[in-house]
């Protein structure tokens, strides 16, 4: 949480630090709080663009930075359009947090597989950061990420940087290769046929679009996971963050109030979840 004489749902200013190019159609902002703020590895927050409007985002950067917070944000509508056009020295507003992140306490002593497709990164990397700091109480960590191309790829140079950390494992792929690429071909899945786990001590972490999402679960269904221990983080089309507006609604769950972070089996029977 914020600081204790907070309001979470009023917005604190930010300052845009930094402006990060992380592929054509995605950006990072690098932000500066007006004071220290908080938050949960999967939780998300309001980024609001006085005048335009508002969206939700799961910061992209460690939970344990208090005085700078990342965003990674997909050009894919107007707000985000207005997102991406911003430069360093300009204030946006950011209120939360808000949600149900990662139960990051329930991974100790596990391996945990993390299956992560495009902007779905962007969650994914604050859940590393967290699992660096801490990276004793895990078995072994196994990352693996696709994109469509290799410009696609983002967060380039933290990958060469989890390359280096003990006890984690990298795999990438991409659908459509070029001559730069010397890693797997083809969709996200495959690399699943190439990592060495053991199912029975293990969690699977899945962020992606939902095409990436649904098939990723039915792959790690087939490799023995349980329901209980595949955790997605379904994000889906929240709008207020409040559960007011409705847009974000999965049969019973209200996805911006009772996750973004689901388990399988709690969402399995729930109409519509990967639409």
């Amino acid at each position: 949480m914020m600081a204790s004489d907070s309001n979470i749902y009023k917005p604190i200013k930010a300052s845009v630090e930094r402006v990060i190019d992380e592929s054509p159609m995605i950006k990072s902002l690098v932000l500066i709080p007006e004071h220290d703020f908080s938050f949960k590895t999967g939780e998300f927050i309001e980024l609001t663009i006085n005048g335009f409007g508002e969206a939700p985002f799961t910061p992209s950067s460690s939970p344990l930075e208090k005085k700078r917070l990342e965003v990674t944000v997909m050009k894919a509508g107007y707000v985000t359009e207005k997102i991406h056009a911003l430069m360093p020295g300009e204030v946006v507003g950011i209120r939360g947090p808000f949600g149900r992140g990662y139960p990051v306490e329930k991974f100790y002593g596990k391996e945990v597989v993390i299956l992560g497709g495009g902007c779905g990164f962007a969650p994914i990397r604050s859940l590393l950061y967290n699992l660096m700091a801490e990276k004793e109480k895990f078995r072994k960590v196994i990352l693996c990420y696709g994109s469509k191309t290799p410009e696609d790829c983002i967060y380039k140079p933290f990958v060469n940087e989890l390359r280096k950390v003990e006890g984690f494992e990298i795999y990438r792929s991409v659908d459509k290769a070029d001559e730069s690429w010397d890693e797997r071909e083809g969709v996200v899945t495959v690399l699943l046929d190439d990592i060495r786990v053991n199912i029975s001590n293990s969690v699977a972490i899945v962020c992606g679009p939902p095409v990436m999402m649904k098939f990723g679960t039915l792959k790690l269904l087939e490799m023995g996971y349980p329901e209980t221990d595949i955790y997605l983080s379904m994000e889906k089309n929240m709008s207020c963050g409040l559960g007011k507006c409705g847009h974000c609604m999965m049969g019973k769950y209200y996805v911006c109030k009772d996750g973004p972070v689901f388990t399988y089996d709690e969402i399995k029977e729930q109409p519509g979840i990967w639409l």
